[in-house]
């Protein structure tokens, strides 16, 4: 992999601040300092091989050695709070994911903030990204990606039933275009998540709702709410356009299986699920194109931003300036969200990077399209993050819409959407009290 220096310490230096100097950074001028990095999912670690590559190129000074390793997801986050609540073991950097960061933001928090970093960049991101990982206006972990919500389309099979994608603009639109590929494939328009939450919770958040407000008040089984699960219920035994994904959800392999297959003609699913379409279904090159939310009513966002991994520095790091700049670098960097998008394949935060060449080239995967394109016409406001994601509620809340309402109100029926989540968010109350 070769990559300018001289071009590196541009960029570096028109995106990010000076980087700050110290007695701990002295070192680095003749021996590489050694960091180490937890992650829960080893794509992640292509990434930061990759800008570690760069960063030692540009920066000949502040050379590191970073020992990166990856743990099962459940079992790295318990390590990790472990780890800081004894005040040994943790790692310099670690990948937190978003279903757990406000683990991490209770009491004294072991995170360093990291706002000197990101104020001099923060007009470049999709500000909603910052908020998920922030307690009273401190950040204290960098997004990996926007997690802007889509509809994947397989044309082929739109195609087939006469329907105009481009013409699918409400989900009055989605029904109708359903009905008519029903009609004439017999294949379902969609699939839902059935042992998780999806498309349910981009549903709800793009008409401005969640499970819990910024304030922490439980408003799962709200109007809006009632009336969009109760959508998704029509939808499958009413107008017959959707049904329970096969394997529950869409990260079974019998999922993949079946969407490779042609079980089904669309998927709402945020942007980062474009790896998993280049990973587990080769058979779909070329037949999936990218198109934004329909919407409810006027005034409705067409998109909303799912999911997150937020990557931080720990207290226990001997080296914290030479952490937070490169974890800068990799995270916030104009250079560092090309190659989200070149590594990972993930939407990356930092909006600008949106018309870099890399990013509107043609992808033959996706229709041969600039998926991108998408991006810039909707605009970086258009794609909310839940505020749940900010509470003490965040986990709790998804996990009783997991295990619960799904099952209740879409598989075994026994209680209406409206019942289903109104015995949701009363268990949530009590945990309130």
């Amino acid at each position: 992999m070769r990559h300018s220096a001289a071009v590196a310490l541009v960029l570096l230096a028109t995106a990010l601040p000076v980087m700050a100097s110290g007695k701990q950074e002295s070192a680095a001028a003749t021996t590489p300092v050694k960091l180490t990095y937890w992650t829960f999912t080893a794509i992640h670690k292509t990434f930061y091989a990759d800008m570690l590559e760069r960063w030692n190129a540009a920066n000949p000074t502040k050379q590191i050695d970073l020992t990166m390793t990856d743990y099962p997801n459940v079992d790295m986050h318990n390590k990790l709070l472990l780890a800081l609540q004894s005040g040994v073991g943790a790692p310099d950097i670690v990948d937190i994911n978003i279903n757990f960061f406000t683990n991490f933001l209770k009491g004294d928090i072991q995170l360093l903030p990291l706002n000197r970093v990101v104020d001099p960049v923060r007009k470049y991101f999709v500000p909603s990204r910052f908020a998920i990982y922030s307690k009273n206006g401190i950040v204290y972990g960098l997004p990996t990606h926007v997690g802007a919500t889509v509809v994947y389309y397989n044309k082929e099979i739109t195609d087939k039933a006469g329907v105009d994608i481009d013409q699918i603009n409400t989900w009055d639109d989605f029904v109708a275009a359903g009905k008519k590929v029903m009609a004439a494939t017999g294949v379902p328009m969609t699939a839902f998540e059935v042992t998780d939450q999806r498309p349910f919770w981009p549903m709800i958040v793009q008409q401005g709702s969640d499970y819990v407000d910024g304030n922490g008040n439980v408003i799962l089984d709200n109007d809006i709410n009632i009336r969009t699960l109760q959508a998704m219920y029509d939808w499958m035994y009413k107008d017959k356009i959707a049904v329970a994904m096969a394997g529950g959800n869409t990260y079974n392999e019998q999922f993949y299986a079946a969407m490779d297959k042609g079980q089904y003609a669309s998927l709402i699913m945020p942007m980062w699920y474009m790896s998993r379409f280049t990973s587990y279904m080769p058979d779909l090159k070329g037949k999936i194109y990218v198109r934004a939310m329909p919407i409810w009513k006027p005034g409705d966002l067409r998109s909303a931003g799912m999911g997150g991994t937020g990557t931080a520095v720990t207290k226990q790091t001997k080296y914290p300036d030479l952490a937070i700049d490169f974890l800068a670098y990799a995270k916030l960097s104009h250079e560092g969200a090309v190659r989200i998008w070149k590594d990972l394949r993930f939407d990356p935060a930092r909006f600008e990077a949106w018309s870099d060449p890399a990013l509107m080239a043609p992808d033959p995967y996706f229709g041969n399209e600039d998926v991108f394109k998408l991006l810039r016409e909707l605009g970086p406001d258009q794609m909310p993050s839940p505020l749940s994601e900010t509470t003490s509620l965040s986990a709790a809340a998804q996990d009783v819409v997991k295990n619960q309402v799904m099952y209740n109100a879409l598989v075994a029926q026994s209680m209406t959407p409206a019942q289903a989540l109104k015995a949701a968010a009363d268990e949530l109350r009590k945990q309130q009290q």
